[in-house]
C-alpha cells in the first residue's frame, strides 16, 4: 500500500456569482488565461486537447514558476461540463519531464464543482486516482499537483475578483 494519498481536495469560496466562476472554468481561453495554458480547442465533453504550458497572465510570482515549463505539452480529455455545476477532465499528472512518453499510463480525474452560496461561489477541486499512477512516479506528481493547486486556487480567485462580465 502507498504511503501517498489518493485525493487531493482544495475549498475556496469565491465572492464571484456562479455564472462567472463557470465562465473561467469551462471556457478554454478563460481557463488558459488563469491557469497558464494554450489550448488547441474549445472544452467539449468527450474530447481530447492539447494544452501547451504559457505562464499565468494574474500573477507574476506564478508566472516565473510556470517559466521553465513553457512550451511543455500534455493531453487534455475533457470528462463532463454541466453547466454551472461541474467541469472535469482527465490528464496525466505532473507530465513534464522532456521526452517522455506518458500515453500508456493511466490518468488522474480532476473535477470542479461549484455550488451557490451566500455572498459568491463554492468551488471544490479534487484530483484522483493516484493509486493507479506508476510508483516511481506517484510521490512527486502528487506533491507537485498538490501544491499546483494551491496555486491554482488563488489564480481563479483572482481572475474572477479582477475580470468583469
Amino acid at each position: 500500500m502507498s504511503a501517498v494519498p489518493d485525493r487531493i481536495e482544495k475549498k475556496i469560496t469565491l465572492r464571484a456569482p456562479v455564472s462567472r466562476v463557470w465562465r473561467a472554468i469551462s471556457d478554454a481561453r478563460e481557463f488558459g488565461t488563469w491557469f497558464g495554458v494554450d489550448f488547441d480547442g474549445p472544452f467539449v465533453a468527450g474530447t481530447r486537447i492539447t494544452g501547451k504550458i504559457t505562464p499565468t497572465k494574474v500573477d507574476p510570482e506564478v508566472a516565473k514558476l510556470q517559466e521553465p515549463h513553457t512550451g511543455t505539452a500534455f493531453d487534455f480529455t475533457v470528462d463532463r461540463l454541466e453547466p454551472e455545476r461541474l467541469f472535469s477532465f482527465r490528464w496525466h499528472p505532473y507530465a513534464v519531464e522532456p521526452g517522455a512518453d506518458y500515453s500508456k499510463e493511466p490518468t488522474t480525474l480532476v473535477v470542479f464543482e461549484l455550488a451557490e452560496m451566500k455572498g459568491g461561489t463554492l468551488l471544490t477541486l479534487s484530483e484522483s486516482g493516484y493509486d493507479r499512477i506508476p510508483l516511481e512516479r506517484r510521490a512527486m506528481a502528487f506533491a507537485a499537483n498538490e501544491g499546483g493547486w494551491e496555486h491554482q486556487t488563488k489564480l481563479i480567485e483572482k481572475y474572477v475578483l479582477r475580470q468583469e462580465g
